[in-house]
């Protein structure tokens, strides 16, 4: 039952309004003035505060300041017969969630009362999934017990708790916005907003809209003013996922942003004021993508601040076996099944295999043998075909005249290459569809393929 503390120094309009609140199923406790309503308030929780404003003692304006300095969230609703605009914009100004003038009814008693208390259930199912998204996003709950993940994991730890900016770099599937989301959840910014974004995703022009906003009549179709991510971010975290495939215009708007700290939208004359931390990723290695031209250097230097390497899975294959755990547990109830884990054999044909679509790769491959098998376990033949591919179908000839680092490279580029045409084969040739069965982009497979046709030209 939701509690409404009711104040108004009219004692028979005090009684004949609880009586009303309490047939409306509400708890209603009273209060005569406004001291009294401060120090209910201070001992008690309430849901709801409906106070009148003039009061002796202390007025509603005080009794609105201290309940919500008490509860932030606490919707206060203030009532008095002498309305004025002054009085109304004060109350607003102070943050009341409703303003009425009396007399008014037992209709309209319950029609604001109904409101606040929605307004009061939806932030508390906001606080709830922000902590429950806080919980998911704690560093603690990354898989994984090699050296390799264990230094990522200790690394974020650190830069979380400061304000310096991080470029994660890895390859595609090894989980560079879980560690993003995790740096956000476990800083002091972790109670405003993580805002993610896909430089892929959309053509330069949209991109420099989604990140700066626009202002109404900047382009045909602004019909509106929209703020950006930019500032749907501020207090927060911006996360720009893969940034080296980011317009090198709009890389050079982005650098003036972290160098004052100000932009403007686009069609906008004023300058906005923004309090954001930036944590990017890529899965081009970062030198390289400088080198290239792909990523402006002085961008790059500001990104960059603290770097952290996302390991492949097939250089932490210690920790395949936990992951495997995780995802069948993770997936057992949408799979409508009662897994209970992976048989030895097939265990170790995934840590034979080379994963190019790393950990994203692994949950597709367990979450399809889950749904194939008829067994309480996972076994060889629950496991798709390209996972049984071995390093006998490689020819090792070419690799013997090089050294280990060359050898290596060589080996998992045919072994690529490999895999991408025996799937293309398999489902015929659609680029679309093997992308999404391997959790790979198009634009890896398109890279693979390019690479090899430019060693046989």
């Amino acid at each position: 039952m939701y509690k409404i503390l009711l104040v108004d120094d009219e004692i028979e309009t005090l009684r004949d309004r609880s009586q009303i609140i309490s047939e409306l199923g509400y708890e209603c406790k009273t209060a005569i003035d406004g001291a009294e309503a401060i120090d209910k308030v201070n001992r008690e929780s309430f849901d709801v505060v409906l106070t009148d404003v003039k009061m002796p003692k202390k007025d509603g304006f005080e009794v609105l300041k201290r309940a919500r300095s008490v509860d932030p969230d606490i919707p206060v609703i203030l009532f008095t017969a002498f309305a004025t605009i002054e009085s109304a914009v004060k109350a607003m100004k102070m943050g009341a969630h409703d303003y009425i003038q009396k007399p008014f009814s037992p209709e309209m008693i319950e029609v604001v009362l109904s409101r606040a208390i929605d307004y009061r259930k939806l932030k508390k199912e906001n606080v709830m999934l922000r902590s429950q998204i806080k919980e998911q996003n704690q560093l603690k709950n990354v898989i994984g017990r090699s050296v390799a993940i264990t230094e990522v994991v200790n690394r974020a730890l650190k830069v979380a708790k400061t304000d310096a900016s991080v470029l994660i770099h890895g390859e595609s599937g090894t989980g560079k916005e879980l560690i993003a989301r995790s740096i956000h959840a476990n800083s002091y910014r972790s109670n405003a907003s993580f805002i993610p974004l896909d430089c892929v995703a959309l053509p330069a022009t949209l991109l420099e809209s989604e990140i700066f906003g626009y202002e109404q009549g900047a382009f045909t179709g602004a019909v509106r003013s929209k703020p950006g991510m930019m500032e749907l971010a501020n207090k927060g975290t911006l996360f720009l996922d893969e940034i080296a495939e980011l317009d090198v215009n709009l890389q050079a708007k982005l650098l003036r942003v972290l160098q004052e700290k100000q932009f403007r939208r686009i069609g906008g004359q004023h300058l906005i004021d923004v309090d954001v931390r930036i944590i990017s990723a890529t899965s081009w290695n970062p030198e390289i993508a400088v080198r290239q031209n792909r990523l402006r250097q002085d961008l790059y230097y500001r990104l960059n601040v603290v770097p952290i390497f996302m390991p492949p899975l097939r250089e932490r294959t210690e920790d395949i076996l936990l992951l495997a755990k995780h995802f069948i547990e993770k997936l057992n109830p949408s799979t409508h099944k009662n897994i209970t884990g992976i048989s030895k054999p097939a265990l170790q044909y995934l840590r034979n295999y080379d994963w190019p679509g790393n950990v994203r790769e692994l949950q597709n491959v367990i979450e399809n043998a889950m749904s194939m098998t008829e067994n309480d376990i996972i076994e060889i033949e629950d496991l798709n075909d390209h996972i049984k591919v071995t390093s006998d179908h490689i020819p090792m000839e070419s690799l013997r005249q090089m050294n280990f680092k060359e050898a290596k490279r060589e080996y998992l580029h045919q072994f690529c290459v490999q895999y991408i045409n025996n799937m293309l084969d398999r489902y015929d040739g659609n680029i679309s569809k093997v992308a999404r069965i391997a959790g790979v982009s198009r634009r890896t497979i398109y890279r693979i393929l390019d690479k090899e046709e430019h060693q046989h030209q």
